[in-house]
């Protein structure tokens, strides 16, 4: 199951493929070779990268 790395919530909903969004911190969340890219959904929609927040190692995936 996804975990937020965030604030480890597992309240996560799939919004497309491979994406995320965690509606306890309100983070985008992507997946694609095992680790997770976390972005933050800007006022104009776009997004910008939190990926330099976390280390790898909080970002990767398994199942």
């Amino acid at each position: 199951m996804l975990k937020c790395p965030n604030c480890a919530s597992k309240d996560i909903g799939k919004i497309g493929i491979n994406q995320y969004y965690c509606w306890n911190c309100f983070i985008e969340l992507s997946v694609g070779k095992g680790i997770i890219n976390t972005h933050q959904v800007e006022e104009d929609g776009t997004l910008s990268s939190l990926d330099d927040l976390f280390e790898e190692e909080l970002r990767r995936y398994t199942l």
